[in-house]
């Protein structure tokens, strides 16, 4: 194998660095230092090496990183080069917990999700990880046997529900916005964290991850950037101005002289000053459950599990499970590549429409 050239720029050891700082390359030159033209190249290279994954997904390989490596160094084992019985394992002490440490045994789902973490991190390290390696996948194939549970998906929050949720809104600058949350997160079927990465206007050096644009006497339609590209939402007018997401967006932006940036903000104590800095996707999830609960949503359930039932992702689902109109204008509304992801969606709506009891005779 031939070695590479001088001034070849490579992904810096960093195998005691926190990688939600992001990659660094470097350039090995020798004795002699990089020239200025060079040193703007790999500048340039670092940043869409850093634009490949987001904040929150490097801050959660850090996790998983920060995870493994402490338990390596309890064990006496050195985290790097990746060893796959090493490997095999850590994913088994995580399954099964550690009672004397008071460590809780981890769900399956957050065992698969470390050791994406770690794949990630011992890549940018340039000694990949093998997960389809026997000590690694006969062991995970183990724990999913033996702990795997059934997912638990959040409740839909329906048509109705959501106009009992904005109901308990107040009228002052904070319901203003809240209500132009769900009802805009609602009516176009939007993840979070795409409601609140929505600028008011296009801005190609934004944080953000699109923006909107009113039609008047129409509706709205929103440019976003997701998991699988750029895609656009249109969301229509409703029947009513009270429950109307495209009104209770005019009246946020009026009343809370949004001109430029993020669409949705955080707002001072003094609930009348409108902060610059852009929500964070969490207060979607805490609204989602605050208003539901507040609104009585499956009020046919105990208190305690009605508190788990809601989240962000409750909107996203609500619309696919309520909206009675064909699979493939719901498919497109929420990005999906498959109807059979579609599917998944529309829970509560499909339930018991096709009977094969009575369709087999009984």
């Amino acid at each position: 194998m031939e070695n590479p050239p001088a001034n070849t720029p490579k992904i810096d050891d960093f195998a005691d660095r926190d990688p939600s700082a992001g990659v660094d390359l470097v350039i090995e030159t020798g004795a002699s230092p990089p020239s200025a033209r060079l040193e703007a190249l790999v500048a340039t290279a670092t940043a869409y090496a850093n634009a490949a994954s987001s904040e929150n997904t490097r801050d959660a390989y850090a996790k998983d990183w920060r995870h493994f490596s402490a338990w390596c160094r309890r064990e006496g084992f050195d985290p790097t080069p990746p060893s796959s019985q090493v490997i095999g394992l850590y994913i088994g002490a995580c399954a099964a917990g550690d009672p004397k440490r008071n460590t809780p045994a981890l769900s399956v789902a957050t065992i698969e999700r470390r050791l994406s973490g770690l794949a990630w991190n011992f890549t940018q390290r340039g000694t990949p990880m093998d997960r389809a390696d026997r000590h690694i996948a006969t062991v995970l194939a183990g724990i999913r046997r033996k702990h795997a549970k059934p997912p638990r998906q959040k409740e839909a929050v329906l048509g109705e529900d959501i106009k009992a949720m904005v109901d308990t809104l107040g009228h002052d600058l904070r319901g203003l916005r809240d209500r132009a949350i769900l009802l805009l997160g609602f009516a176009g079927g939007l993840r979070r964290s795409e409601i609140v990465g929505l600028d008011i206007v296009r801005d190609d050096h934004s944080d953000g991850h699109g923006w909107i644009e009113i039609f008047p006497g129409q509706g709205v339609l929103l440019t976003l950037r997701g998991k699988t590209g750029w895609r656009e939402v249109e969301v229509g007018r409703g029947a009513s101005d009270q429950t109307c997401p495209v009104v209770a967006l005019e009246s946020w932006i009026r009343f809370g002289r949004i001109a430029r940036g993020a669409l949705f903000r955080r707002i001072f104590k003094d609930n009348k000053t409108v902060d610059v800095e852009r929500l964070s996707d969490k207060h979607v999830a805490r609204l989602v459950k605050q208003t539901a609960l507040a609104a009585g949503v499956r009020s046919d359930l105990p208190e305690g599990e009605r508190a788990g039932l809601f989240a962000g992702h409750s909107l996203r689902a609500g619309l696919a499970s309520s909206a009675e109109i064909e699979e493939r204008y719901v498919q497109k509304q929420l990005g999906h590549a498959s109807a059979e992801m579609t599917r998944k969606y529309q829970r509560r709506r499909d339930r018991f429409r096709t009977n094969l009891t009575k369709a087999s005779g009984l």
